[in-house]
């Protein structure tokens, strides 16, 4: 089998795309353990790291600094034309007659010099009711030399993978607005070499977004004016991925995204907003697989016998609706540590773990935006996500300008260790870097500077 050259963690990345090859028929998964089911309270079984894993997670990576400064809320917060990644729907209230943005953020710039996300997007207001969007995002992987079992040199490559996206907004109301978005992904991490004598290729397959906007009219709050918005989205919605010629096929990252958004505007020239979004992978979560005395794996023909939870090799939508309710949970044991077999041959669970560990896979961001007349913003934002689903979790910063056409939006991620000394998170130091022109119509049709706040200070 060949090997991949590099960094540790640009190997690992492609060496797991190459490990899905050969397992995914069986259905093998990681399962580590991380301590005594004393994390969640359960002394029923050791608390699993149990992560659900996608093809081309990049998706879910955010391209722009505004959103990427307020702990990567997006759902609700006030329309600007980066709304296509996070809402669609939202596309519908820019004020501007067109636009365009182009965003760049090193990746994992701590670890790996070259690894990137490009982003470019553009958005055209066709009258009240209807606005067009559109947009490619590219993650480059860098260059990886790739060698034998002997360490002779094969190849040069860069992986990389894209998607191209459309979008069209429509307002239902003066208030409510609805949005759905076309892609085209594809995804070359190998540039086809064989692997265990099997031939892979460039993953590739189309898939939509659907989203709800709604923004309240201005209301009195004290003395003073506010609003409220919410926004849902269902990103990615499309077929699998296969990087060979095997019928085994992965899923992309469905994700589901929900929240609020308030704005209390302090003065005439002052604003503050909140957002928070809630997220969860509509994606089966990995089941617990069955193990003999001796710890192996029980196999029925060629697939692992489960254990606790679901088959995760089901059609999308049948995923997609299951994955509310298809975690294992934990494990019951004896007092000689080994698992209980229930009458049907699958490992009894303790009660109310399923639900537990559904709860843990929904994560969440929220941020806070402060602008002044619409031109300068400060912004700030956390992310949380369950140790055992993935353990991200980190502060954010960041700042944007708007002077007529122009707009420039910067972010920091910071991680956030909470006193776990010499943990390094591979997020350490993330930027993000956006530029952003934003253009008006005069009565003959041509264009003048957009005003106030262009690109997301509305």
């Amino acid at each position: 089998m060949e090997i991949i050259k590099k960094n540790n963690l640009v190997a690992l990345l492609i060496a797991g795309v190459l490990t899905v090859l050969g397992y995914t028929s069986s259905g093998q998964v990681s399962q580590g353990t991380i301590s005594t089911g004393e994390i969640n309270g359960s002394q029923a079984d050791e608390a699993r790291l149990n992560t659900i894993t996608t093809a081309v997670p990049f998706l879910l990576i955010s391209p722009d600094s505004r959103h990427g400064a307020m702990g990567d809320a997006g759902v609700a917060t006030s329309p600007d034309i980066n709304a296509m990644h996070w809402n669609a729907s939202k596309l519908a209230f820019i004020d501007e007659k067109y636009g365009f943005a182009m965003g760049y953020t090193p990746w994992l710039r701590n670890l790996v010099p070259d690894i990137s996300l490009s982003y470019f997007t553009f958005f055209y207001n066709l009258n009240k009711i209807i606005t067009f969007g559109g947009g490619i995002k590219y993650f480059s992987l860098g260059d990886i030399q790739f060698t034998d079992n002997t360490g002779a040199n094969l190849t040069q490559f860069r992986p990389n993978e894209f998607a191209i996206n459309g979008s069209v907004a429509a307002k239902f109301s003066d208030n409510f607005s609805g949005g759905v978005s076309f892609k085209y992904i594809h995804s070359n991490l190998t540039g086809g070499i064989t692997v265990a004598g099997a031939d892979t290729k460039p993953g590739q397959t189309v898939a939509s977004d659907i989203s709800l906007y709604y923004q309240s009219e201005k209301f009195k709050l004290g003395d003073r004016k506010a609003e409220w918005a919410a926004g849902m989205s269902i990103n990615n919605i499309g077929g699998k991925v296969s990087y060979s010629n095997s019928t085994e096929k992965d899923f992309l990252p469905i994700n589901l995204r929900i929240g609020p958004r308030f704005t209390y505007h302090i003065d005439k020239y002052n604003k503050i907003s909140i957002h928070t979004d809630f997220n969860k992978l509509l994606v089966p979560t990995p089941p617990t697989y069955l193990r003999d005395a001796n710890g192996n794996f029980v196999t029925e023909g060629n697939n692992f016998v489960i254990g606790a939870g679901k088959d995760p090799n089901r059609p999308v939508v049948e995923g997609m609706v299951g994955s509310f309710g298809d975690a294992p949970g934990n494990v019951i044991r004896d007092e000689n540590g080994d698992a209980i077999i229930t009458g049907d041959g699958t490992y009894e669970i303790e009660q109310g773990s399923v639900f537990r560990e559904e709860m843990r896979e929904i994560n969440f961001g929220t941020g806070l935006e402060y602008w002044y007349d619409d031109l300068f913003a400060i912004r700030t934002g956390y992310f949380w996500e369950h140790e055992l689903k993935g353990n991200r979790k980190y502060f954010t910063l960041g700042a944007g300008l708007r002077y007529k056409v122009l707009g420039l939006d910067f972010s920091y991620l910071i991680p956030a260790y909470f006193g776990q000394r010499g943990v390094q998170s591979p997020l350490q130091n993330t930027l993000r870097f956006t530029l952003i022109f934003n253009f008006n119509e005069d009565k003959s049709g041509s264009a003048v500077p957009a005003g106030g706040a262009a690109g997301g200070g509305a």
